[in-house]
């Protein structure tokens, strides 16, 4: 941990004149390039943070011994602090600052400024009146619904100056497109302008998600034209809405009492933060999209919260009044609610915004680990130093666990990771040598000493972290073990019980209980299940030789060689007692095998066999 940095004298003067208002602070170094841009409900409090805390993480050291300059902005609103500094983010790119991990530029779609307008999909919006809906993170979904409104109300895409003079002088002539039902004519005046423009109006309705109106619509055009007889014409617009029917059942249906909500939902690792965001409309998701924040300093997850919204409200253009969240981001934003739900269809909406962003964060760290296996195993490292409380990260992890039954063949495996990944070479088996009867204590207390007695006698290296898979008792046991050995204290050790997974520590008697979804706890279970795993089949074949023995030694005058000779030849015990006593002879022997013979057959041999 370091010390609070002490600054210069320029910066001191600085300091003293930094404002109370909300606003955006930025950080120079001295070649006046920018180190960071922050935010801040009270400019003055916030940058004197920064010199009068300890930090915890190096980057932010460094970041403050490198302050020359300070310069600020004030805003109304912390709001609008909150936009400013997202903006700023973005056009500067400083180093110190989150890094949002998305480049992507998506299409939106253009409802064209000019009579008759064009309805068509762009990634580039240009001023001139036109109407833009989007951004589509999802650009599949957005070709289904262009393909969707032309099907149901068809318009022009050619790009004609459709004047009103050009149409009456008849300048123009329809296309394939109009033969082929893509366009009813506009440019040979077989559409009029309003008939058009009221296509255009439902257009906009089937975008925004309100399909209930145009539903409506659709329906009563389809009675008019039974009304009048026109079944044919009804019958296509029966299609039509069948059409908008089954579109809007392949989108993903919440509960249509949620109206325009929007939902944020993160998930933060060591280095990174992954935010997932939906827009709810009319019961139904109609937007997703999920980022990666790559962390600098030490932002909280508030503040990687409040970065997430300010972004998508702003390249999504949500006006939404609602935000569902997993926590207060500590922000107020005039007009708009912060809800976080504890039941019903809000609380399942959350829950499926969490499952996106956790699905996306381990498909990005199982990419990161083919890519870069060091550089994801040095992460997962760091994290387990941090949440295990070590003195060093634990490259070299050995667990142990105890098998048996009833006491009977008493057996303990151990199983090594090392880098985070599983070491089978190092993996070992203990038969049980010192201990009488099923005393889990003992045994395990029994191995630890066998096993680092050993790697002191040979020099070996000695592992950073032991796992004992048990609670208090056992893992009292192994440090009996340690502490006869002088290495308590020179090695990391804990318990883990099954039941809630608690972690125990030792000379602690209240255990630590790890978040149920951290890759620290992830790790531990895979070690722990490995362990009881490798120590179950080693137990199971200790069982069944067991029982092979005490079946054929136990006949009088059948040794130890000659059953290892029958089961050679006949595989397993059940087939020597379905073998004929000739055939047995054929591996052991006659006189042996009218003993295995009789033995099986509840016969009583001759005299003299």
């Amino acid at each position: 941990m370091s010390v609070p940095h002490i600054p210069g004298e320029e910066i001191q003067k600085l300091l003293k004149t930094i404002p109370e208002n909300p606003g955006v602070y930025q950080y120079f170094d001295s070649d006046g390039k920018i180190l960071y841009i922050g935010k801040a409900k009270n400019l003055r409090k916030r940058v004197l943070s920064y010199f009068v805390k300890t930090h915890d993480r190096a980057k932010t050291a460094i970041l403050v011994r490198k302050i020359a300059d300070i310069k600020y902005i004030i805003v109304d609103t912390e709001l609008d602090a909150l936009l400013l500094e997202n903006n700023l983010i973005k056009k500067y790119q400083p180093r110190y600052n989150i890094a949002l991990k998305d480049d992507k530029t998506f299409p939106w779609i253009c409802i064209k400024n000019e009579r008759f307008p064009r309805i068509f999909h762009t990634r580039k919006m240009v001023k001139d009146g036109s109407r833009y809906f989007g951004p589509y993170a999802n650009v599949k979904m957005m070709h289904a619904l262009l393909d969707l409104i032309h099907k149901l109300f068809p318009t022009r895409n050619c790009n004609l100056n459709l004047q009103e003079e050009s149409i009456r002088k008849r300048k123009f002539k329809v296309c394939l497109e109009f033969h082929i039902g893509n366009c009813r004519g506009p440019c040979e005046g077989l559409q009029t302008e309003e008939e058009y423009n009221s296509s255009v109006t439902h257009i906009e309705e089937i975008i925004k998600g309100n399909f209930g109106t145009v539903l409506k619509f659709l329906k009563q055009l389809m009675l008019e034209h039974a009304g009048r007889l026109e079944f044919e014409k009804a019958q296509q617009i029966k299609q039509r809405i069948e059409s908008l029917e089954n579109y809007q059942s392949k989108s993903t249906v919440v509960s249509p009492t949620i109206t325009n909500v929007d939902v944020f939902t993160i998930a933060v690792d060591e280095d990174a933060a992954f935010a997932n965001y939906f827009k709810v409309m009319n019961g139904a998701i109609v937007l997703g999209h999920t980022i990666e924040m790559k962390k600098r300093i030490e932002e909280s997850r508030e503040e990687l919260l409040q970065l997430a919204i300010a972004e998508f409200r702003q390249r999504f253009q949500s006006e939404s009044k609602e935000i569902i969240v997993q926590f207060d981001p500590g922000i107020e934003m005039p007009g708009v609610e912060f809800s976080i739900p504890q039941r019903g269809d809000k609380k399942k909406l959350l829950e499926l915004s969490e499952r996106n962003v956790e699905y996306y964060r381990k498909e990005r760290e199982r990419q990161q680990s083919l890519i870069d296996p060091e550089r994801h195993a040095n992460r997962i490292l760091a994290t387990m130093k941090k949440d295990l409380r070590l003195s060093e990260e634990p490259r070299h992890i050995e667990c142990f666990d105890n098998s048996n039954i009833q006491g009977a063949y008493p057996v303990a495996a151990m199983t090594v990771f090392k880098n985070a990944r599983p070491s089978k070479k190092d993996y070992r088996h203990f038969n049980i040598k010192t201990v009488e009867g099923p005393d889990d204590f003992a045994s395990m207390e029994e191995v630890i000493y066998r096993r680092y007695s050993r790697l002191l006698e040979e020099k070996q290296e000695l592992p950073q972290l032991i796992v004992i898979d048990g609670g208090k008792g056992q893992l009292s046991a192994a440090l009996t073990s340690l502490e006869k050995l002088g290495l308590r204290g020179k090695i990391g050790i804990i318990g883990i019980a099954k039941r809630l997974e608690e972690i125990y520590y030792p000379g602690d008697s209240m255990p630590m209980y790890l978040d149920k979804k951290s890759e620290t706890l992830r790790i531990i279970q895979q070690i722990r299940d490995e362990a009881h795993r490798f120590g179950i089949t080693h137990h199971r074949k200790r069982r069944e030789k067991g029982t092979i023995k005490s079946e054929l030694t136990e006949i009088q005058g059948i040794s130890g060689v000659s059953s290892q000779e029958l089961l050679r030849m006949f595989k397993s015990v059940k087939k020597i007692k379905e073998s004929t006593e000739e055939a047995l002879a054929e591996a052991v022997g006659k006189a042996k095998a009218k003993l295995v013979y009789a033995h099986f057959h509840r016969n009583t041999p001759e005299k003299g066999a």
